[in-house]
């Protein structure tokens, strides 16, 4: 019989970085989540530290300034930060897609011009698809870009749901170039539309381009999700994805593409607030004590415990099962569909249980899991809802094993 070979589940590298991420959620973002949750306001110190620790530029190639690293690595990093606070992975998040979307559709001159400031954290991305009377039907898209005489494009609509919509420098946005294209997919293009970070009204060179107020949510607070409004806002056609020869209404496969990879960022997400939430209920029923002994020795507190920790290790599992396809170049969307359902679920059903077996003070705003409560039903619909996972699952499933 040969020896057991060393089980590996993270690199030399994966365990550094993972471990310093982990470190760094411990002492800088837990500590501090709760007052930047109740005051809604944005963790501007943590960034300045991410920025530092290079983070923005987790996955965009070293000879832009990035770290380099893969999806696996970097969905790693995705679930340690959201065990912290999942609103400072979805500042990393749009950021991450972003510059997933220049790596592999941009010009040569859109990376030169935008990656090596991306990875610093100097400008950082936001990515826009949905509007305010569209979610999930992506196609039915109204914003428009229509090619003036002097070359350019004129940006008019509305965008809803941004993530980092106000502070971004960059936002890459889904607009119609062709409104006559059947089937509609084919006529849209995806814009690198540039702007003043944290101006709500642009002038001069970006002019026509408007932040509305961030708005009000239950949770997922800090980072500004926002409108966006254009009005006549004139773009160059060098910030077409691509170029205007390659990308012009080449828009929505782009975007579908950069959403495989969302997914699975997304899952990893879940993954970290199944986490958190399964490591705040095996503290809690230790210490609470009921009927003369701590609550976890109870049977219907450990069925619920041992639920939990199955769901969280069958989430890892999958999510890192999608990441590494994706790295290896095979085909993924079906796994990242499947990851971002099963994990987003999980998410929320370790985040109840948490919730409950913390009894009453699982209500009170003293005790962590509350935010988690709040936070968790955002990875139910962020990227595509569990029901348009489904159809997508069930899609693709029925044409890999077509008849």
């Amino acid at each position: 019989m040969a020896a057991a070979s060393p089980l590996i589940d993270k690199t030399d590298e994966q365990k550094a970085i993972t471990d310093m991420v982990r470190q760094f959620t411990d002492e800088q973002i837990l500590p501090n989540a709760e007052h930047f949750d109740h005051e809604d306001e944005f963790p501007q110190d943590i960034v300045e530290q991410m920025k530092e620790l290079g983070l923005f530029g987790v996955t965009i190639p070293e000879e832009y300034g990035g770290m380099g690293l893969d999806l696996t690595s970097y969905t790693m990093i995705v679930e340690e930060l959201s065990r912290g606070w999942i609103s400072i992975s979805g500042i990393i998040n749009t950021h991450f897609i972003g510059s997933y979307l220049l790596m592999k559709f941009g010009s040569e001159d859109q990376k030169q011009k935008y990656l090596p400031r991306m990875a610093t954290g100097e400008i950082r991305a936001a990515f826009s698809l949905s509007e305010p009377e569209l979610g999930s039907d992506v196609q039915a898209i109204k914003t428009t870009a229509r090619k003036t005489g002097d070359g350019d494009y004129e940006i008019n609509g509305q965008k809803m749901w941004v993530t980092n919509g106000l502070r971004s420098g960059v936002v890459f946005t889904l607009v119609k170039t062709d409104p006559e294209a059947e089937p509609r997919h084919q006529g849209m293009t995806c814009f690198i539309a540039e702007k003043e970070p944290g101006a709500a009204e642009n002038t001069g060179e970006y002019a026509g381009f408007t932040v509305p107020p961030p708005l009000k949510k239950m949770g997922y607070k800090g980072v500004e999700s926002t409108e966006l409004v254009f009005d006549g806002y004139r773009c160059p056609a060098d910030n077409i994805l691509g170029g205007e020869q390659e990308g012009l209404d080449k828009g929505f496969s782009q975007m579908m593409d950069a959403l495989e990879v969302g997914r699975v960022n997304v899952a990893a997400r879940g993954v970290g607030i199944a986490q958190r939430a399964l490591e705040l209920a095996l503290r809690y029923s230790q210490e609470r004590k009921a009927f003369g002994k701590p609550i976890s020795q109870h049977q219907a507190i450990q069925f619920k415990l041992a639920d939990m920790a199955t769901q969280v290790e069958a989430a890892r599992l999958l999510t890192l099962r999608a990441a590494r396809l994706k790295d290896a170049g095979e085909r993924s969307d079906l796994e990242a569909g499947m990851a971002k359902l099963f994990a987003s679920e999980a998410g929320r059903m370790c985040v109840e249980e948490s919730f409950r077996i913390h009894g009453g003070y699982g209500y009170s705003k003293e005790y962590e899991i509350e935010r988690l409560y709040r936070d968790a039903p955002l990875l139910l619909i962020g990227e595509g809802t569990s029901e348009i996972q489904r159809m997508v699952i069930g899609k693709k499933l029925l044409q890999r094993h077509k008849i």
